[in-house]
């Protein structure tokens, strides 16, 4: 579960991280009231559940209320990534002499935390991995013992840090682990972590992420959960709501079958005939034909998709169930776009004289499936 800046700022506050004087608005208003509380420049920060905000204009200077009034009022009337912002965080302006990078992840390869810390902050770490990975210090904690004060120490100083600055960002790994164990996180980190022009170390941005396993423990995350707030797209609650697994991506070949290493397999052929997903959709085992409906209906919503590729191997899923459901959906779709099937399995001649009967073509390869929507996705929708 992924907590927008300003709840991951609490929980660094609560570590004794130092922070920026801030303040949260939902409207242009209470925007411009912040600012005239901070009496000072401001940067105006829209809080949504994903990546890529600044990039996206979701992020302004402004240099008084008024100006913070008109910048907000832009950002909230903004959609970002399909996550429509409904509040901005308003926080001083910082001088900034230089950008730092520290997170702390799991390493899911070796099953322990990995803390991670760089020179190059302000920009994405993997950018950064790529380009300049000596630039890039990493150590795998214990996890039972944790990360202790020598260790932390050595990390900023094999980053490049010495003397002072390495005592500063050494502090700001071992509070980020306080924050990293305690809320139960995936990841958290510092991008970038400013050093002012007079020597101060500031957490100008704050990402926190919780294993979703643990919100037993964490009662208040899970009663915003509860109520559609994270950062699943509208679609994405909307396949969740009908018990199903959806993914949105940035392709236009809609991505529809039942077991997630089915799907994997289908997107894999796609890509490998050069084509791009825009879903990952897994309807599970015994789904039913109201549910291939809904998962066909909820695919197609998406405006980006130009094809549609339905990959059934019917084992405890039934291929006639699933027959009935893309025959019932093709009555109510909200556009038709072009629909590759692949179906084999239990009761696979009951399933092909559904289709049959509609007139709705059907394949038995998946690689003749895939080479098809491929070329179905590249003359678009007709």
């Amino acid at each position: 579960m992924r907590l927008f800046e300003y709840e991951a700022k609490e929980a660094f506050r609560q570590a004794g991280l130092p922070l920026p004087p801030s303040g949260i608005a939902t409207t242009p208003d209470e925007a411009a009231k912040v600012a005239r509380e901070l009496a000072c420049p401001v940067v105006v920060k829209a809080q949504v559940l994903t990546g890529g905000r600044g990039k996206a204009g979701g992020i302004k200077f402004a240099k008084n209320p008024a100006e913070t009034k008109t910048k907000a009022a832009e950002i909230l009337k903004m959609t970002i990534h399909g996550h429509p912002v409904q509040r901005v965080l308003v926080e001083k302006r910082l001088d900034i002499q230089q950008e730092i990078y520290v997170g702390i992840t799991i390493d899911r390869d070796r099953r322990r935390p990995v803390v991670i810390c760089s020179t190059m902050g302000g920009v994405d770490i993997e950018q950064v991995a790529d380009e300049h990975p000596e630039k890039i210090a990493r150590f795998w904690t214990d996890p039972v013992l944790g990360l202790r004060d020598f260790e932390a120490r050595q990390i900023a100083k094999n980053a490049g840090f010495e003397g002072r600055a390495m005592l500063h960002v050494a502090g700001f790994l071992l509070r980020l682990w306080q924050v990293f164990i305690k809320n139960d996180a995936e990841l958290t980190e510092i991008n970038p972590l400013i050093v002012t022009k007079d020597g101060t170390y500031i957490a100008a941005d704050a990402r926190l992420n919780v294993d979703d396993n643990s919100l037993f423990r964490h009662k208040a995350l899970a009663e915003r959960l509860s109520k559609g707030i994270s950062e699943q797209t509208e679609l994405e609650q909307r396949a969740q709501e009908h018990g199903m697994t959806y993914v949105e991506l940035q392709g236009n070949i809609g991505i529809i079958g039942n077991g997630a290493g089915l799907v994997m397999a289908t997107m894999d052929a796609v890509k490998y005939y050069g084509g791009s997903p825009a879903n990952f959709l897994d309807v599970g085992g015994g789904a039913t034909h109201d549910r291939m409906r809904n998962a066909l209906e909820i695919v197609i919503s998406h405006p980006d998709v130009e094809a549609v590729f339905i990959n059934i191997l019917g084992g405890i899923t039934r291929c006639d169930e699933m027959a009935r459901g893309i025959v019932d959906a093709q009555k109510t779709l909200p556009r038709q776009v072009p629909i590759v099937i692949r179906m084999i399995g239990t009761r696979e001649k009951e399933g092909a004289e559904i289709l049959e009967a509609a007139n709705i073509p059907f394949l038995n390869s998946m690689d003749a499936a895939a080479k098809r929507v491929v070329e179905h996705s590249k003359e678009g929708v007709k």
